[in-house]
């Protein structure tokens, strides 16, 4: 399955294959909750999933986002009807920052199936597809997904890891250039970057309508970094979250692939910090 699904493409797979999730994983850095904008309108049939308290662990030494356990990401992902041979499908606010992070935990967790949609509720709204705020019940028992999570499917770098990458190959960090270079660090105890790293901001690879640049685009964007499928590539950005979105950039551009993909620092800059690692500043 390709990681992107345009909103046609995801409405014609609803009305096709029943076996297919829509998981809602609207979320804002600072809020307010996510849920309240899925209570007012969603894509029909699409189940809420909490970021915070469903996708992640407690934050802790591990980060602000640590991954989850995977027994409780199996029963939160069987909870909104994931079954085995299906498919899921993600979206956010816009950009699909979010949504990666969706798709890489399920890849992590061995579902292959997965897609982020292609500019998220906006542009499905723009399309003019159908939206409700009525929701569906989360499944039990019986009636409940079936599908089993195989943790570990995907490269995870831990701190040593990705010092290492950022010498040896290429550490790509996900967040916004001012919060790279050093100048302001809104959310975490220290302002920086992971020596070595080079800043590629997540908010890069969409246009201005919010849609996913195409792979030839993506690809001239990596290269200009140095970024080529002769050098090992990893990302990071706050917890996690958004880096995940330059694992899956890197898959669009044909960089790296489902076989081979680039590796995440899960922990990223919450646990950089949290372990009082060296940091650096500047371009």
């Amino acid at each position: 399955m390709h990681p992107l699904i345009t909103p046609e493409a995801l409405a014609d797979a609803l009305r096709a294959r029943p076996a297919t999730v829509v998981l809602d994983v609207r979320w804002r850095l600072g809020g307010p909750p996510g849920r309240q904008d899925y209570e007012v309108s969603h894509v029909p049939g699409a189940v809420y999933v909490d970021l915070d308290t469903e996708l992640s662990a407690p934050p802790g030494v591990g980060g602000r986002h640590p991954l989850p356990d995977p027994e409780r990401l199996q029963e939160v992902l069987r909870r909104a009807g994931v079954r085995e041979g299906g498919q899921v499908v993600a979206y956010d606010a816009g950009d699909g920052s979010v949504a990666a992070r969706v798709w890489w935990l399920l890849r992590w967790a061995g579902y292959g199936e997965v897609a982020v949609l292609d500019g998220g509720f906006a542009a499905w709204e723009a399309a003019g597809l159908p939206v409700t705020a009525e929701e569906p019940v989360r499944l039990t028992g019986d009636a409940a997904g079936d599908v089993v999570v195989r943790a570990g499917q995907m490269p995870v770098l831990d701190a040593d890891g990705a010092a290492a990458l950022a010498q040896e190959g290429v550490l790509l960090d996900a967040r916004a250039a001012a919060r790279y270079r050093g100048e302001t660090e809104p959310v975490d105890p220290k302002a920086g970057h992971v020596p070595g790293a080079l800043n590629a901001p997540s908010t890069g690879h969409v246009g201005a309508d919010g849609r996913w640049l195409g792979g030839p685009e993506l690809a001239a964007r990596f290269a200009e970094l140095g970024v080529s499928g002769d050098v090992a590539v990893g990302a990071y950005c706050g917890s996690g979250v958004t880096a995940s979105s330059v694992v899956l950039a890197l898959e669009v551009a044909g960089i790296t692939s489902a076989e081979k993909p680039a590796a995440l620092y899960a922990g990223s800059w919450s646990n950089w910090c949290a372990l009082d690692r060296e940091v650096a500043t500047g371009g």
